[in-house]
């Protein structure tokens, strides 16, 4: 499960699906452009606490399953925060989560 969804996740980034970083994530759920929030485990409890209050004030999901190692090496970047733009994909993530 894990792996497919990693994998998947580095197909949205190449597709330009995905933001990453706190503050644009936040800024994309404020304007509605994100469709799911992908947070590390590991990351601080402030960014935890913001990211938690912002998705569930906009009703966006939110998967914080997976340390900032594993999402390095699915994306090819140091981020914590990852924020999907495409609705799809969006739902295609979910759904791995979910099997």
């Amino acid at each position: 499960m894990n792996d497919v969804f990693l994998n998947f996740l580095g197909i949205a980034l190449r597709a330009g699906k995905i933001i990453s970083g706190t503050e644009l994530t936040l800024q994309g759920i404020r304007n509605q452009s994100v469709k799911l929030v992908i947070m590390a485990s590991d990351c601080s409890d402030r960014t935890k606490k913001d990211l938690t209050n912002k998705t569930n004030s906009y009703a966006v999901p939110l998967i914080d399953n997976f340390t900032s190692q594993e999402l390095k090496r699915s994306i090819g970047k140091e981020r914590k925060v990852i924020g999907v733009t495409d609705l799809g994909i969006a739902r295609r993530l979910i759904e791995i989560m979910e099997n």
